[in-house]
């Protein structure tokens, strides 16, 4: 079956005879928004921890990146991947209530009609699974930062000139078409359903990985701007959050996009004159 006949199968099967699609009840809704917002916050308490613990190393005893003269262990690089990935859970955990809240919605459809039903927490996997595969690649980046003295133990940028380069790119990416397509598909939950949708649990796992991958493909610049601004540096990871479910549940995304993408390039700008003594 082609995706076009696969399109128009599984609208039948979601909009019902009436065309019109059912909305989940109360209590689906309830445990829906409560799990995510449960996820959200052990993340981001975990994250709030770590950075107490950075700025009050004489009262606890927690990992740290290596001092540059020293090796890195793999016990290092999994404490690194842990951060990352708790980070990312904690940004990214909220902009995607719309696409789980529409997935959860389509399975109670199905299980009304008898049908085959799958749990949304295995959709929700998929997703974070996609944002651990980025986890690990900033993880690798931020060792080869490290590793290459451009990063302190506290895993803040030593250059200007690496951070404006770093800005700048993640400013100029908000203006590119695979920006506007990956976001596009992130702002259209049930598009991305009816057109991607897998039956079981092995099919709503896959539709979570793509799911986050397009999402991946969306913000993957944003998240780099933590390496010019501090890895661990709370106030830009809240704001990072809040551009990102902004870009994603907000009217008007390319005007935000056009300011935020502005605003990077510019100060990129900036701290390379800076770099180069103009300033």
């Amino acid at each position: 079956m082609d995706r076009q006949s696969n399109t128009l199968v599984n609208t039948s099967i979601y909009s019902g005879t009436d065309k019109k699609l059912g909305s989940l009840g109360s209590r689906e809704y309830l445990i829906v928004i409560g799990g995510l917002a449960g996820i959200a916050l052990i993340s981001w308490g975990y994250m709030l921890y770590m950075a107490w613990a950075m700025a009050h190393m004489d009262q606890v005893n927690m990992w740290m990146p290596p001092m540059a003269s020293k090796p890195w262990m793999a016990w290092d690089f999994f404490m690194l991947f842990v951060m990352w990935s708790v980070m990312m859970v904690a940004m990214m955990t909220p902009s995607t209530l719309p696409m789980v809240t529409m997935f959860a919605t389509l399975n109670t459809n199905r299980r009304n009609r008898v049908q085959s039903y799958t749990p949304t927490f295995i959709f929700v996997l998929g997703y974070l699974l996609a944002w651990s595969g980025f986890s690990v690649l900033a993880s690798i980046a931020q060792w080869l930062l490290h590793s290459a003295g451009l990063l302190t133990s506290m895993m803040n940028s030593r250059s200007d000139l690496v951070s404006g380069i770093i800005l700048i790119v993640a400013g100029v990416y908000q203006w590119t078409p695979a920006k506007d397509a990956c976001l596009r598909l992130c702002r259209t939950p049930l598009d991305f359903l009816m057109t991607e949708w897998r039956d079981g649990s092995k099919g709503a796992l896959v539709m979570g990985v793509k799911h986050g991958i397009f999402c991946v493909g969306c913000c993957w610049a944003l998240m780099l701007i933590l390496f010019a601004v501090g890895v661990m540096n709370m106030l830009w990871v809240a704001l990072i959050a809040a551009v990102v479910l902004i870009e994603k549940i907000m009217p008007y995304p390319g005007l935000m996009r056009a300011i935020t993408g502005l605003a990077l390039v510019s100060w990129g700008i900036y701290l390379l004159s800076f770099s180069f003594g103009y300033f």
